[in-house]
């Protein structure tokens, strides 16, 4: 269970974007936390987290790509110990796979399939740090549709 207040107000904005169909109210809020947190500076697992988030609503594919990296960015920072303390049940190694989901999708987006694939491949190297729980179900099925678009991209 998360006990980190900051992760818990970054659940309220992914609540509004994902469950209410309020994208432009998880952003305000997102922005808010950000600067809460001092942005880049802040700690590194509300920056991956925040920031990953932030990607998902982002209207523009390369403000998109940019909070995708600053999440993954953000990644390599974080220890398991710190993951714990607030709560969150993954390991570090659990958080790559999405990361690198996201960066797959991004790229493919721009049309660069060379870095799209580079990070599917990641993504794919990783996977065995998830479970087989709904969240790993959800991100191996994501990996699995974007392999599909790369593949009928070429």
């Amino acid at each position: 269970m998360i006990t980190d207040p900051t992760l818990t107000r970054i659940g309220q904005g992914v609540e509004l974007h994902h469950h209410r169909g309020q994208p432009d109210a998880a952003r305000d809020l997102f922005a808010q936390i950000w600067d809460d947190i001092g942005g880049e500076q802040g700690d590194p697992l509300h920056v991956c987290v925040l920031a990953h988030a932030m990607a998902d609503v982002q209207e523009d594919v390369h403000q998109e790509l940019e909070w995708d990296l600053r999440a993954i960015a953000a990644a390599d920072r974080i220890t398991d110990e710190r993951a714990a303390q607030a709560g969150v049940t993954l390991s570090v190694a659990g958080l790559y796979p999405s990361l690198h989901l996201n960066l797959c999708d991004c790229y493919r987006k721009l049309g660069d399939l060379d870095r799209a694939r580079q990070h599917l491949q990641q993504a794919r190297d990783g996977i065995g740090a998830l479970g087989d729980d709904e969240y790993g179900q959800l991100i191996k099925g994501g990996l699995e549709r974007l392999a599909e678009q790369l593949d009928d991209a070429t």
